[in-house]
Order: C-alpha cells, then sequence, then structure tokens
C-alpha cells in the first residue's frame, strides 16, 4: 500500500505550515505550556536540581525523541490524525482503541487546561490595572476560584481566542500566532531570568537549580524527570500526529523533532532561572516548602515575589504575558487535533468542527471551573472535576496512549515503513537508537509512568 499520497478519500487538500519555521514554532509551542513554567522548577528543585536537569535531558534524548519521530511520522506518511492513521493499517478493534484513545485524550485536557488558561488572563488583567498588593494577599486566590461566575467569566475569555485562531486555520491562524508568540516568549524568559538571577541573594538559587546534589537522586528522580518529559513534549496528546499530518514531505523529519525538543528543554530551564532564584532572592522564608507548592507557585507565591520587587507591577505584567502566551499555544494545539478529528472523522468542514469543540469546552470546561465553588460537593474518588480530568487524561490515558503507538507501529505498521518516512527528508542519524528505544525503553517507560501516576494519585508514593 503506498502512503506516499494524501488523502485519498478526502476531495479537499489538506491545510499545511508553510514551512519549517511554522512548523517547528507551532510544534514547540504546543510543547511549552503551564507544565514548563510551574511544575518543572519545582520538580528539579525537589529531585536533586543539576542531576534532575541532566536525566531529564537523557530521557528527552531517548524516550522523547523515539516518541516524537514515531506520532510525527505516522501523522505525515497518512496525513491524518490518530484515528485516521490508525485506520490506513489495520481495523481491528484494538487498533481503534488505541487510536481513539490518543484522540479522546485532547477532548479532556482542553477544557479544564482552559480554565486555567482564564485565571492566567485574570491575573494579568489584575496586573495590568496596578491590583499588584491586593494579589499578593493570602486569601486573594481562594476567594477568586471560589466565585463560581468570575472564574466562568475568564475561562469563556480564554476559550473564545483560541476558537478565533483555530477558525482562522492552520496557516492564518496557528502559524502566525505562533510566529508572534514564541519569539515573544523567548525574549521575556530571557528578560525575566536575568533579572531574577542578578538580584542579591539569587545565587544560591542559581546553584541550587543547576548544581548537581547526588543526595537528592533516587529511582524517583528518573520516575518525576520521566511524567515531566512526557507531558511536556505533547506525547500521546494526538498533537504530533496532526501537526505531522501538516508538515511538508521536505521537511527534515528528525531534525525537526530535536529541534523541537531541545527548544521546549530550554525554555522549561529557563522557567527555572525566572522563578527559583527570585524564590530565593525575595522570599526570606522555607525555599523548599515554597518551591513545592506547585500550581500555587504561580498564583500564590509568585504574586507575593512580584509584591516585594521595585518593579513589581511591571513584572507580573512581563510574566503573566509569557506564562500565557505558553497556555495559548498549548491549548491552541489541543483544539486543533479535536477539530482535525472532527474534520476526518465526521466529514465536516472546519467552521463546524470548531463549533463542535468550543461546545464541549464549554460543557466539560464549566465543570471544572465550578468544581471549586457551586459545585464543590461533587468529587469522584475524591477529586473535584478539575483533578479528575487531570488523573484520568495524564495519568491513565497518556501512557496507555503511547504504549499503543509503539505496539501498533512494532507490530501493525513495521519500524522499516517509519524509518522510510523519515529519510524521505532527510537522513535518519540515530535510527539504531531509535529501533532500540521503541523496541525496549518505550514500552517499559509507559508501563511505569502510568503505574507511578496512579500510585501517586493514590498517595502510594509521592512525586
Amino acid at each position: 500500500m503506498d502512503h506516499q499520497q494524501t488523502n485519498t478519500h478526502h476531495h479537499k487538500p489538506r491545510s499545511a505550515f508553510s514551512g519549517k519555521l511554522g512548523y517547528v514554532l507551532a510544534t514547540a509551542g504546543a510543547s511549552v505550556g503551564l507544565g514548563n513554567i510551574w511544575r518543572f522548577p519545582y520538580l528539579a528543585a525537589k529531585y536533586g536540581g543539576g542531576v534532575f536537569l541532566l536525566t531529564y535531558l537523557i530521557l528527552m534524548l531517548t524516550f522523547g525523541y523515539t516518541m516524537l519521530i514515531s506520532e510525527t511520522a505516522m501523522g505525515r506518511m497518512t496525513k491524518h490524525g490518530p484515528v485516521g492513521a490508525f485506520a490506513q493499517f489495520s481495523k481491528s478493534g484494538w487498533s481503534k482503541a488505541g487510536a481513539w484513545i490518543n484522540a479522546i485524550v485532547p477532548i479532556i485536557i482542553l477544557p479544564y487546561y482552559s480554565v486555567i488558561g482564564g485565571w492566567v488572563v485574570k491575573y494579568l488583567a489584575g496586573y495590568l490595572t496596578g491590583a499588584t498588593q491586593a494579589m499578593a494577599g493570602d486569601e486573594y486566590f481562594g476567594n477568586f476560584i471560589g466565585d463560581g461566575a468570575s472564574v466562568e467569566l475568564w475561562f469563556l475569555v480564554f476559550s473564545i481566542a483560541v476558537i478565533l485562531v483555530i477558525i482562522a486555520g492552520v496557516e492564518k491562524g496557528i502559524e502566525r500566532v505562533a510566529k508572534i508568540m514564541m519569539p515573544v516568549l523567548v525574549a521575556l524568559a530571557v528578560v525575566i531570568a536575568v533579572y531574577s538571577m542578578t538580584r542579591p541573594g539569587a545565587a544560591e538559587g542559581i546553584k541550587y537549580f543547576l548544581v548537581p546534589n547526588f543526595r537528592d537522586f533516587s529511582v524517583m528522580t528518573i520516575v518525576a524527570a520521566m511524567g515531566q518529559m512526557f507531558y511536556s513534549l505533547s506525547i500521546a496528546m494526538g498533537i504530533l500526529y496532526t501537526y505531522g499530518s501538516y508538515m511538508h514531505r521536505d521537511v527534515d523529519l528528525e531534525r525537526t523533532q530535536l529541534e523541537v525538543g531541545f527548544f521546549d528543554s530550554g525554555i522549561a530551564v529557563l522557567a527555572g532561572l525566572m522563578i527559583i532564584p527570585a524564590v530565593f532572592a525575595f522570599s526570606g522564608g522555607d525555599h523548599d516548602a515554597i518551591l513545592q507548592s506547585g500550581p500555587s507557585l504561580m498564583f500564590i507565591t509568585l504574586p507575593k515575589v512580584f509584591a516585594s520587587m521595585g518593579v513589581g507591577t511591571l513584572g507580573g505584567v512581563l510574566f503573566f504575558v509569557l506564562v500565557l502566551f505558553a497556555a495559548l499555544t498549548s491549548a491552541i494545539a489541543l483544539a486543533e487535533t479535536c477539530t482535525s478529528t472532527f474534520v476526518d472523522q465526521l466529514g465536516w468542514n472546519r467552521i463546524r468542527a470548531t463549533i463542535l469543540v468550543f461546545v464541549i469546552m464549554v460543557g466539560l470546561g464549566t465543570l471544572s471551573s465550578l468544581g471549586f465553588n457551586t459545585l464543590s460537593f461533587i468529587t469522584i474518588i475524591g477529586m473535584d472535576f478539575l483533578d479528575f480530568f487531570d488523573f484520568i487524561s495524564n495519568s491513565v490515558m497518556m501512557p496507555i496512549g503511547a504504549a499503543a503507538t509503539c505496539i501498533f507501529i512494532l507490530h501493525t505498521v513495521k519500524v522499516k515503513t517509519i524509518e522510510e518516512e523519515v529519510r524521505l527528508s532527510g537522513p535518519f542519524r540515530w535510527v539504531g537508537l531509535y529501533r532500540f528505544c521503541l523496541k525496549y525503553l518505550a514500552p517499559a517507560f509507559c508501563i511505569i509512568i502510568l503505574v507511578s501516576a496512579v500510585l501517586n494519585v493514590f498517595g502510594v508514593i509521592s512525586i
């Protein structure tokens, strides 16, 4: 069967990125999200600083690289998202299940991710209107998420912004936004990191983040780095299949995946250099407790840091613009993946499919935004709606989806087919590493991520 043809059973030519730059920036934008900014620094601080960084980079260049190549090659070869890509090779029930797990993940993540995106817009609006001191108050964040109408309003503002980009299309919407937002995001990250690192007392924070501390190294360092890299690179979210399907055949597939991996890791390191030295310089308190506060680091701790800075309002504006751009580019990728699935599987036009995505976003997202207030009496296995959606997608479905991709390539598509696709656009330099990782490392790592994530949620282990 010749997979070099574009959609044989589609009348319309498939949308595409204009070239390599558009593809790399959009895919890096998909990968660089909220997790890079709050989760990476706190995990690095907890698991031995430089040791965690080193572990993360090794995993990115083995397991991460393998999954990036696999999903992107499948997308580009078939010109489809996960459901269409799997269907071109097999119509069995197992392959359909594996494909749909990859396709459903973004449908679950997008709504609750957009609720958090709404929090970011709210905070940015707060800094723009000079509420710097008020936002540093202990009760501010709790009062905000306790007000259902306010959370819902900001969630809708963020969601509408995402949907407008999707309606504009791949080249005119997604690519154009990525070409503006990603350079600005990098520039802001550099400016804030330089400012943070040059504050009195910041040197200790830099040391804490970058110098390897083997005392804190354990098996959990590897497990935490594996999980973070997995989520950060947009693996098993259907995004890499979808963006791969918009990639021209003359773009060097292997090189672009390495560029995306390094771009994503670079932003994560910059985020650490923005946040950790600032916490050391301005908190005056228990650094470990502050850095390990997770998401509240961004919405409770950092506003206190900004309030104690002479240029706090400007700092808050720049930081939350950066966070907003990171959140938007990731939400756009999730929304585009959902839209692409509906266009491919239902035969709908783009506008109609986008409207359906918006309806799902508002329906499921409203549950998450009201889960802290009006609907707080409802919990699922002890979790509010947002935490439950996060658990079921990140901890359960994504590792299973990635394992399904590995098994499907090994047993149905065959590794040789992927190798041929990569070589269409350039050399496959690390083909030996790819084969080894796909056969042995990747499936084992997916199982470790699944088991550790589930045990973490139920309190058996702590990541």
